[in-house]
């Protein structure tokens, strides 16, 4: 979401006279979009604005993001940070920058929730021709315990269809091959007569050659419509990202996500029923407040039945307003490493295993770079990062029409995969 949000900020910039820099040290304004769902991004930011404010002393450093309302960050970096300002009122940063008065547009979440994020209306300047992030809303009616993503973003409030579906409908006919649809709760989408299942259903019926993907997913909100569409839809990829945080369900009860492990088992089943060698990933947050090491075991139980393709282990840090802030943070830092050590372990034989099945197979893969062998890299439909060798024989060099010294980058190619590893898959240019 910070991705995109950059994005916007970046073509709004350009249209107000503004040009990129590519040193942070020589530049008269550097931005820092911030994330604070962990302690450790928290803690990058101080160090990046330190550094900044070493060697570049006349910077205006603004700080938006997540950080952006925090009073105690606000206080913490008063006099090395000159701005700070939530992402929905990045409208005002000209005039912030000019030394104007400023009055929020949006500082009252009432007024925000009335008018809807006006700067998602902004044409982004995208990174790539090929990978367009599209979000769909912005915020959050959850309130996990443990997330501050509610407090740093606000209530939910989604872009209407109508706005997303020209937006998509342009990516398209400007060539772009994967389209990912981003909010921090994407299946909980409303607007008017759409919900998430419907506004998927519509883009995947468009004509022309790309992906669909979305992150995130809450498990609460996939619905049997939600399924079906995945079930159906060919251009939707074959990978869901559903966090499951926790395996136990005291656990999951105290972490506010309301749902069971036996729930959230049961959804994996019909997913993978309805599309079969659907790849599963997930967050997981290890030692949490209270959690026992026969909770945990229930998480690595979970883990086992799943057989997840990749899985985002987190140890728990406490976030300053949650409501899990209050709790007692009692799992010694020396066992939230152990447990996160041993769910990685489980990870690597679960991924390896279900890699496995791609060899020999031939499967489409969206070039995204070269790595630093020289091999060209990119995303399978299942999400796993192939790194891919040009077949040697004559007739590879021209299958896809463009000529041996045709730049593969943003193309999809078809690829024999030779080699599997725990998070990843090897294989060759098919003929």
């Amino acid at each position: 979401m910070n991705y995109a949000d950059s994005e916007r900020l970046a073509a709004y910039l350009d249209s107000r006279g503004f040009k990129l820099g590519n040193d942070v040290y020589k530049t008269d304004v550097v931005i820092l979009n911030t994330c604070g769902v962990r302690q450790a991004a928290e803690d990058r930011v101080y160090g990046l604005v330190n550094q900044i404010r070493k060697y570049n002393e006349a910077a205006q450093i603004v700080i938006t993001g997540c950080l952006s309302r925090r009073e105690d960050v606000k206080k913490r970096l008063s006099d090395r940070a000159d701005i700070f300002l939530p992402i929905n009122e990045v409208l005002a940063l000209p005039k912030l920058l000019d030394g104007k008065k400023f009055q929020p547009r949006f500082s009252l979440e009432e007024i925000r929730l009335e008018q809807g994020e006006k700067y998602l209306d902004i044409l982004p300047k995208r990174s790539t021709s090929f990978t367009a992030y599209v979000p769909i809303g912005n915020g959050c009616n959850n309130f996990c315990s443990y997330c501050v993503v509610p407090y740093a973003r606000g209530r939910e409030v989604y872009r209407s269809a109508a706005e997303i579906i020209k937006e998509v409908r342009g990516l398209i006919a400007a060539g772009y091959k994967e389209i990912v649809l981003i909010a921090q709760n994407v299946n909980s989408y409303r607007s008017g007569s759409y919900d998430f299942p419907k506004l998927l259903a519509k883009l995947a019926a468009m004509p022309g050659k790309f992906w669909l993907r979305f992150f995130s997913s809450h498990p609460k909100d996939m619905s049997v419509d939600l399924i079906k569409v995945i079930a159906t839809s060919a251009k939707v990829c074959g990978h869901l990202h559903l966090a499951v945080q926790s395996g136990d369900d005291r656990i999951l009860k105290a972490m506010n996500r309301r749902y069971t492990a036996a729930q959230y088992k049961k959804l994996i089943k019909q997913v993978r029923a309805a599309r079969p060698g659907m790849a599963v990933t997930t967050d997981v947050i290890v030692g949490f407040p209270g959690e026992t090491k026969k909770q945990f075991a229930n998480t690595v139980k979970l883990f086992r039945e799943v057989g997840f393709d990749m899985a985002y282990i987190a140890q728990y840090s406490p976030r300053p307003g949650t409501a899990a802030y209050r709790l007692n943070d009692d799992v010694p830092a020396v066992e939230k490493k152990r447990r996160a050590r041993i769910l990685n372990d489980l990870l690597t034989k679960t991924a390896l295993a279900n890699n496995r099945r791609y060899l020999h197979q031939t499967v489409e893969v969206l070039i995204d770079g070269r790595n630093r062998r020289g091999k060209y890299s990119g995303k399978a439909a299942a999400y796993q990062t192939v790194s891919v060798e040009l077949a040697k024989s004559k007739k590879t060099k021209n299958q896809i029409g463009r000529g041996a010294g045709a730049d593969l980058i943003g193309e999809f190619v078809a690829v024999k995969i030779t080699k599997a590893r725990p998070f990843g898959l090897e294989g060759i240019l098919a003929e």
